[in-house]
This record gives structure tokens, C-alpha cells and sequence, in this order.
């Protein structure tokens, strides 16, 4: 196996990353506090897919993994959103 070379990340991108962290927990703070129905949900996953998102890549430095890797992570994050999606039609037809 070749070993990769990666250029160290910034400071200041983790200090904008945090700083987006921060926005994000905020709005999810916010949204929760507002009655938008069956909206709450979604916009409360999708917040929180991005927060997760921001994290794999920049703290846990997938965007300098091999394609492979993310290959991979996207397989994984398609089953589990199927098995969340399957959930939520079980619950819905209850």
C-alpha cells in the first residue's frame, strides 16, 4: 500500500466547521420550538445529517480518505436510511 500525503487542515477551518456546528444546533433548537407538523421531522433529520456530515469530513477527515472508503460509507448510509424509512412506514400504518 502507497501512503498518502495529506496537507494538515487549518485551524481556522475547524473553528468554522465548530462555529457551523453551533449555527446548526441552534437551528435545530429553533425548529423544534415551532409547530410545522409532520415538517418537524424531516427538517430535524436533514439538520442533522448535515451537523453529521460536516463531522466525517473535516473531524474525522474523510474528505482526504481513498474513494473506496466513501464508496463504502455511502452504501452504509443508504442502508440505514432504508431501515429508517421502513420504520417510519411501519409506525405510519399502524
Amino acid at each position: 500500500m502507497s501512503e498518502h500525503k495529506h496537507e494538515p487542515v487549518p485551524y481556522r477551518t475547524f473553528i468554522q466547521i465548530w462555529v457551523a456546528l453551533l449555527v446548526l444546533t441552534g437551528v435545530t433548537i429553533a425548529v423544534s420550538r415551532i409547530h410545522l407538523g409532520a415538517l418537524n421531522i424531516w427538517v430535524a433529520l436533514g439538520v442533522a445529517s448535515l451537523k453529521s456530515s460536516l463531522v466525517l469530513f473535516f473531524f474525522m477527515h474523510l474528505k482526504q480518505e481513498g474513494r473506496l472508503f466513501k464508496i463504502g460509507l455511502l452504501v452504509m448510509l443508504v442502508i440505514l436510511a432504508i431501515f429508517i424509512g421502513m420504520t417510519f412506514t411501519d409506525v405510519l400504518y399502524r
